[in-house]
């Protein structure tokens, strides 16, 4: 039977109708890698009108005139030439003393490396650790794509739990008793996406005590490091003693430079030849008005990214009130800017479905739990940087418990 993958390709070596000869068939791995439950969201609420837009994690604040005015500068003074694989040098310098500032991180320029957004240092750092068969530890529930580019190395997402009844912090023990002698890496991600869960110095040690004990490199995922409530960011990196930390960054929500796609690794001392080899299969280099702009970001006044994270705190103050209000239970977030809401009085086993219905009913998008692991089956992800009026308004439109306030 002829299968295409919605474009009129053949997507597994079978005839297409009229041709002479199959086509070629796609990796075999590639069949393993999971759609995006967000994007799927996404797209569906592209086709409607008046929306209500609390899916994806899109910062809803403009981006600062100093940034902007240093890319555009950039761009029309054409400066657009090949810049070296690891990023333009004041960047990464700026980098290095933003990360001994910031994050108690002192590392030399040769571990820092620009990437297309966090995203790509992810992957690009799974593609360095990660060989077919091999399996990584990821998060449950987790960001999409821990799991998607481990598939795209032809490596194992194993999922560890993140609860309720244990805080939705990690357990030593069950990360003890899912290492096999395939197991290689462990993701943390802290603030957590889609959780908002903070995790601690303490924990952070005992996670490391764990990736010794069983020699595990540790990829780290510090995207929203900027945006954390009353509980501070350690890197767990600056914990480290024996060099098995990759450190994930990104300039995407901290400036609302999602589009720009701006982000960097953070490597163990002495990978610079084989990352500038990577990098230059890969991307090559990241483009240099956005690496300009970047410059403009991180070495700039901060008075913007203070008022953004004000701003959705107290979105999420005013989101927590709707919530307790109706009788919705959810965990109360430590950091970035989501809601983690249980929907299981409602959605009858079936979050991706219940998801779909209530944007075509109701006109309001919310991410299916369920994409980011088997353990958001019955919750969603509600993103709060919009306006605080749409993000009330959208939160009363979630069906309440039977007996609570309607």
């Amino acid at each position: 039977m002829y299968e295409d993958d919605g474009g009129g390709h053949a997507v597994n070596g079978t005839q297409r109708p009229g041709s002479v000869c199959p086509m070629p068939s796609l990796a075999p791995h590639t069949a393993s890698v999971p759609p995006s439950g967000i994007r799927r969201i996404f797209d569906l609420a592209g086709e409607l009108d008046d929306v209500i837009a609390l899916a994806i994690g899109e910062p809803d604040v403009p981006v600062a005139e100093h940034i902007l005015a240093a890319g555009a500068r950039a761009f029309m003074a054409d400066v657009t030439d090949y810049t070296p694989n690891g990023g333009i040098p004041q960047l990464r310098q700026a980098i290095v003393e933003k990360l001994a500032r910031e994050n108690s991180l002192t590392v030399d320029l040769e571990q820092v490396w620009v990437t297309v957004g966090a995203t790509q240092a992810l992957h690009q750092a799974m593609g360095l650790l990660l060989d077919a068969g091999d399996e990584i530890l990821v998060p449950d529930p987790g960001y999409t794509t821990f799991s998607m580019s481990a598939r795209m190395a032809g490596a194992t997402p194993v999922p560890y739990s993140l609860r309720p009844d244990s805080g939705f912090a990690p357990s030593i023990d069950e990360l003890d008793r899912l290492v096999t002698d395939r197991t290689r890496v462990i993701i943390v991600n802290t603030p957590s996406n889609p959780l908002g869960s903070v995790l601690d110095a303490d924990q952070l040690r005992e996670l490391l005590a764990f990736a010794r004990r069983h020699d595990l490199w540790v990829l780290s995922d510090e995207v929203y490091e900027y945006f954390t409530y009353g509980t501070p960011h350690v890197s767990i990196a600056s914990l480290d003693d024996d060099d098995r930390v990759f450190s994930a960054f990104s300039l995407s929500k901290t400036y609302a430079m999602t589009g720009v796609r701006v982000g960097y690794l953070v490597t163990p001392p002495g990978m610079a030849p084989i990352m500038r080899t990577v990098q230059e299969a890969s991307i090559s280099c990241v483009t240099s008005p956005a690496q300009l702009a970047a410059i403009a970001a991180i070495t700039g006044d901060h008075q913007h990214v203070a008022d953004a994270r004000e701003h959705y705190r107290g979105n999420l103050e005013a989101a927590c009130a709707v919530l307790d209000e109706r009788g919705i239970h959810y965990l109360r977030p430590n950091g970035a800017f989501y809601l983690w809401i249980d929907m299981q009085h409602a959605t009858q086993g079936d979050v991706a479905g219940w998801t779909e219905a209530f944007l075509l009913r109701e006109r309001v998008s919310v991410a299916p739990g369920s994409a980011f692991g088997r353990a958001g089956e019955g919750w969603i992800r509600v993103c709060v940087a919009a306006d605080r009026a749409d993000v009330i308004e959208g939160l009363r439109r979630l069906p309440a418990p039977h007996g609570t306030i309607a």
